[in-house]
């Protein structure tokens, strides 16, 4: 059972409000106590309202749940530009809260999506950055669609801006971030580029053709390392 999966049959369990042995879930789910204790860890520190101990036992405090919900990218999208927004009040309570739910919502992540859990990004990537990437994903999404070149500025890791004009082909959301892959005019080949170190964005008139070489089935065999 993937550890996704086995964190929502634990909310399951719990969400009675009644005393649960760790070793009674352990025997139902078929895992190791210490893999359950682990699990409760996680619940707890991504806001789950649990209570409880090692060798007495947990329960849900306020269950109080939605029901499984089947998200697409762009609701996601939405979903993480409101918690940067709100994650950027002077409300302590509303940025706890914005904190707590993305918790939630990384617990329960594709787990091949990302690296481990660090809150949704939101300790590694500041809610300002998040929100200032989110103001180019129309632009960009529309210029895919409509084979739009982009003028970009892009800031690297190291802080070096350059200016370079793109082919975009792929958004893709990788539980942190959002990337579009593009073929990069300035560098004359294939770049991931993170869509919040994006710092200037112009949509240009002309359109592009595919030419051989530079499309996203190039792209895709080359990385898959396929001849």
């Amino acid at each position: 059972m993937r550890r996704a999966d086995r964190l929502y049959e634990l909310i399951q369990i719990l969400r009675d409000g009644r005393l649960h042995r760790a070793a009674d879930m352990a025997a139902r789910l078929d895992v190791s106590l210490r893999t359950v204790y682990r699990d409760m860890d996680t619940l707890a520190a991504s806001g789950v309202p649990v209570e409880g101990e090692r060798g007495i036992g947990y329960r849900m405090t306020a269950p109080i749940t939605l029901p499984p919900l089947n998200l697409t990218l762009t609701e996601l999208e939405a979903l993480h530009l409101g918690m940067a927004v709100v994650g950027e009040a002077a409300d302590d309570e509303l940025k706890q809260a914005a904190h707590s739910l993305s918790a939630k919502i990384d617990a329960v992540l594709p787990e091949d999506r990302s690296a481990p859990p660090t809150g949704w990004g939101f300790a590694v990537y500041p809610f300002a950055d998040a929100a200032a990437g989110f103001q180019y994903m129309p632009s960009i999404r529309a210029a895919i669609r409509a084979r739009q070149k982009l003028d970009i500025t892009y800031r690297a890791l190291d802080g070096e801006e350059t200016r370079r004009t793109i082919r975009p082909l792929l958004l893709e959301y990788w539980g942190r971030i959002w990337t579009v892959t593009a073929w990069c005019e300035f560098a004359n080949d294939f770049n991931v580029l993170r869509v919040d170190r994006i710092s200037r964005l112009e949509v240009l008139p002309a359109l592009f053709v595919e030419e051989q070489g530079k499309t996203l089935t190039d792209f895709r065999t080359r990385r898959d390392g396929k001849m």
